[in-house]
């Protein structure tokens, strides 16, 4: 069974249908999987680069700062103890790692479930060979003549003749976010108010979660 889209141009019009995999583009979105990817993404992301010096490590503090007995003053055997200033720190963060694992079927059922819940917000287009330079005025002019506003994110090979200057004139704009068909991810999806993909991508996307 198959979904169907208008397949636009460039200026906004139609070029004709394109029939989309029920099994990619119309599942059940499985909201607990689309959560767990997103937790995913952000977890792997994540530096976990934090470090504090524990009085073992802190430089200097190797001499008595004062006698054991006699001065009236609390014991003291190092200046590097976390109770003085300069010290160490008692617990303190070490470098780690916060990625997260999540098994390949469950990633693949969390990216159909993305695209499906998002199918009344996607746009398909032939492709962006009416951008003839790397020009954001023109690119505009685009997104203006599909009806485009708010958060955009378009899917397309720009490795591709057709595509050559979409990265470059779509950059500077703060709303848009180009990213290549191999990485879709459930978070850039959900994110997006409107999601266009090139018509080259939707048959790569769907080939890859058909498997």
């Amino acid at each position: 069974m198959s979904k169907q889209l208008t397949i636009h141009n460039s200026n906004g019009d139609q070029a004709g249908q394109m029939d989309l995999e029920e099994n990619v583009f119309g599942v059940e979105p499985n909201v607990h999987l689309m959560h767990l990817a997103v937790r995913r993404q952000l977890n792997n992301a994540r530096s976990g680069n934090a470090c504090a010096k524990t009085r073992a490590q802190v430089r200097g503090g190797g001499k008595k700062p004062w006698k054991q007995k006699g001065t009236g003053r609390a014991r003291a055997g190092s200046l590097r103890s976390p109770l003085f200033a300069g010290g160490g720190v008692i617990f303190g963060p070490v470098p780690r790692d916060y990625s997260i694992k999540m098994p390949v079927k469950a990633r693949r059922v969390a990216l159909k479930s993305a695209l499906s819940a998002r199918f009344e917000d996607t746009l398909i287009i032939k492709d962006f060979s009416a951008l003839t330079a790397p020009k954001t005025k023109e690119f505009t002019k685009i997104l203006d003549g599909l009806k485009l506003t708010g958060k955009i994110l378009i899917i397309a090979d720009t490795k591709a003749q057709e595509n050559q200057h979409l990265e470059l004139a779509a950059r500077n704009l703060p709303n848009v976010k180009v990213i290549l068909p191999s990485n879709i991810n459930v978070k850039d999806i959900l994110e997006a108010d409107s999601v266009v993909m090139c018509e080259a991508a939707v048959t790569e996307i769907t080939e890859r979660l058909m498997k």
